[in-house]
Formats: structure tokens, sequence, C-alpha cells
């Protein structure tokens, strides 16, 4: 589905992703984890195209889309929801504008919402709310894989369950492949299929997540893995 090979990223003199190769298969939740400032958004960001890397290639056999870490700040405060989402099909020529918002209504009814919210702005939703909004807005350009970048850290406990919840049946339900950036190694574990640890712009582990999680063997994934759940891993 995608091959990442040996691709970097500096920034100055700081290397922000150095080498990194990965696979993502057909259906899978590859979860990459790490202390912040590893590297793990600008990696994402190269994978959907906003960056480009330095060296190495990305191959993508599918359309990718991002969601981002924070629903505040991804929504555009000026428009209500129904032009925001408008925006992600207006490469679509061939619609007319009753079916854009047939699209619209079906896709804002996919993540949770009733129609009627899209007239409303950003400001009057919750940060759930938000995000399933922006979740919608990815899903309308039809992808079969999302980037999903910090998608719940902004929101409480209870909120990130429900968001997780759907994006578990939005995968079953749609196909889909999640690429899945996140430090909070709790939702990770149960989210997952296959983590990548990421550090200082590297990948130091990959594997399966029950593995990783049970069997780390790199000394930063054990000191990553202790300090998040706090409990002595083997």
């Amino acid at each position: 589905m995608i091959e990442i090979k040996n691709i970097t990223k500096s920034f100055g003199p700081v290397r922000a992703v150095d080498g990194v190769s990965l696979s993502v298969r057909r259906g899978e939740t590859l979860s990459i984890v790490g202390e912040s400032g590893c590297g793990k958004t600008t990696l994402a960001k190269m994978i959907v195209g906003l960056m480009r890397p330095d060296e190495g290639t990305i191959v993508a056999a599918a359309k990718v889309q991002m969601v981002f870490q924070d629903p505040y700040n991804s929504l555009d405060p000026l428009y209500p929801v129904r032009s925001i989402l408008a925006e992600a099909l207006h490469t679509q020529r061939d619609m007319s504008a009753r079916q854009k918002e047939e699209r619209i209504r079906e896709a804002l009814v996919s993540v949770g919402l009733e129609p009627f919210v899209m007239d409303r702005f950003p400001h009057e939703f919750s940060g759930g709310q938000r995000q399933r909004i922006a979740i919608a807005r990815a899903l309308l350009a039809q992808p079969l894989v999302l980037v999903l970048d910090e998608p719940t850290s902004a929101l409480d406990v209870l909120v990130q369950k429900q968001i997780v919840d759907l994006l578990s049946v939005l995968k079953l339900r749609l196909g889909l492949t999640y690429i899945f950036i996140s430090h909070n190694l709790r939702v990770v574990k149960n989210f997952s299929d296959t983590i990548a640890v990421m550090c200082d712009g590297k990948i130091v582990e990959t594997g399966d997540t029950r593995g990783i999680f049970a069997r780390p063997q790199h000394p930063y994934t054990r000191q990553l893995l202790s300090a998040a759940l706090n409990y002595t891993v083997s």
C-alpha cells in the first residue's frame, strides 16, 4: 500500500527524519510512536505530500489524506461546515451542487453528526465534534489511507475513546488503512496492528503490537513503555 525507503528531512543542522524505511500493508493500522520532537509529524507530512523528503522515496498505491492533531485550528473559523467540507470536493467538476451537498450530508452522518450542522461555524462545536468534521473532510476525498496525526491528543479521555471507536468502525466499513501518529501508548496498544518506534528521527524498532508490548527489544522502546504505562517491561 505504502513503501517508504530511506527518507531523510533536515531543517538547518537538525535532521528531523533520518533514513526511515517502512512498509504499510492494505487494511492495517500502523502506529508510529515516540516522544515529542522525535520526527513523527514531519514523517506524517511527507507521507501525505505536505513536505518533500530531502532523500529517499515514498510510493503510495492509493490516495492518502490526513487528519490533523488540533481540531481547533485545522478548520477555518470564517466558514461554515458546508463550505469547509465542500472544499474537499472542489476537484469533482462533474458533480452538481446538489450531488455535492448530498455527499456532504452522507459524510456528516458517517461520523455521527446530523446533516443540519453543516450551516454552523467551527466555534459552535466541541473539540470532539470538530475532530469528527475533520475526519468527514478527509473521507470526502475518498482515500484508502488516512494519516492520523495525534487525532485524540487535544481531547479529554471520554471523547478520545469516542473518536477511536469511530475510527475503528470507519476502518471496517470503508476498508481503510491507518497510519496513526501518537504518544498515547494506551490508545496505541488497543488500536494498532503494528508499531514503529521513532527516536531522534530514526525508526529504532518495528513489530506487531502484541510483541512490542510484551517483548520490546530496543532500550528506548523499553524506556518509553515503562515511562508511559508505569510498569516494568522485560
